[in-house]
């Protein structure tokens, strides 16, 4: 991903798999209410079928669009950091971790090192990207600020899987204020 080319190549192809995931829970969704409302109208005098049902619940789970995508991304990110990390020497600390991410790991997989890493030393970690490049080819504008929380799951969960994969359990979510900016904010989880 070195050459602008390249890179250019990686959006689209990021878009469309947040494009193709969105849609393909948009199917699922409609799947359930179609079958919902057949099995309530076979069902209704029998009074057995309520959507409230655990089992029903149960069944019917799926994940969000944001889930699916952030599974997508935990196993790419397992799978780069164990290529990049492999001739790296054993990282001693959570914040040598974090270092090894922002500077090797970021650099490998979005063709720069991330501007700003802050902790409170207490497992909290933010990463600052001022040109992230999964938002680089966004228009600027508030209105699509909001749209970019799909676009954010593939990367959050390509940092939990690169953390994952050097033994470091985390919650990472991802935000924007202004575009192409993204913060992504980690909480290591005590093993």
């Amino acid at each position: 991903m070195s050459t602008p080319t390249s890179l250019l190549a990686y959006n689209l192809l990021h878009m469309e798999i947040v494009k193709y995931e969105t849609e393909c829970v948009e199917k699922i969704n409609n799947k359930k209410k179609e079958w919902l409302f057949k099995k309530n109208g076979e069902m209704e005098a029998f009074g057995t079928l309520r959507q409230e049902d655990p089992v029903i619940n149960q069944l019917f789970t799926q994940g969000s669009v944001e889930t699916r995508l952030e599974a997508i991304g935990f196993r790419i990110g397992q799978t780069i950091c164990e290529k990049v990390a492999k001739d790296t020497n054993r990282l001693s600390s959570s914040l040598e971790t974090m270092k090894f991410i922002c500077r090797d790991f970021w650099s490998y997989v979005f063709s720069k090192q991330a501007d700003n890493l802050k902790t409170n030393n207490q497992g909290i970690f933010v990463i600052f990207d001022n040109k992230f490049a999964f938002l680089i080819n966004f228009s600027h504008g508030k209105q699509f600020v909001s749209k970019s929380g799909n676009f954010l799951a593939l990367p959050s969960g390509i940092i939990r899987g690169a953390l994952h994969s050097l033994n470091i359990k985390a919650v990472v979510t991802a935000s924007t204020e202004t575009l192409p900016a993204a913060k992504f904010q980690i909480h290591l989880q005590s093993s």
